[in-house]
């Protein structure tokens, strides 16, 4: 043997072991089709959601129940998770199917900045003002609204 094959070997002895370091949770194909999938339900519901809620021609109303709506739920769900046990198993699983597929894509952001640009664009600038203001801080008092209501509902914490 070589001392390049001796130091090789020596070099993989101490290394450790492919399989002795957890895959990170963004590595794993199940926990990222647990995502896709939600996302794709999510973005049907908004779309379901725009359907039968009419937008006047000033205020996309559809993009806005949706995103408070979201904000609402992503509060309560995270809330109840947290004090439920840690991020592991199935609670990550809800966590990422629910919280990050479905309220991704039932939210969209990439919205309310498509319909603020165009508002701006219409020439509607208090409408554009009003929308993205309102809907970021009537988005963080319901997500707020959420995580009070989602506490409400805990059970006492164990004495010992």
């Amino acid at each position: 043997m070589t001392a390049a094959e001796s130091g090789r070997m020596a070099a993989r002895a101490t290394r450790p072991a492919r399989d002795a370091r957890p895959t990170p949770p963004y590595r794993q194909w199940r926990l990222l089709g647990l995502v896709a999938a939600g996302g794709m339900v999510g973005t049907a519901l908004r779309e379901a959601l725009a359907m039968v809620v009419p937008s006047p021609d000033v205020f996309p109303l559809a993009t806005f129940a949706a995103n408070l709506l979201g904000a609402f739920t992503l509060g309560l769900l995270l809330e109840r998770l947290t004090h439920s046990g840690p991020d592991v198993g199935a609670r990550r699983g809800i966590r990422l199917l629910v919280g990050t597929g479905v309220l991704g894509g039932f939210t969209t952001y990439s919205g309310l900045a498509t319909a603020t640009a165009v508002l701006v664009a219409d020439g509607s600038w208090a409408w554009a003002v009003a929308y993205s203001v309102g809907t970021v801080l009537a988005g963080a008092a319901m997500s707020v609204a959420g995580i009070a209501l989602g506490h409400l509902g805990r059970r006492p914490e164990d004495p010992s």
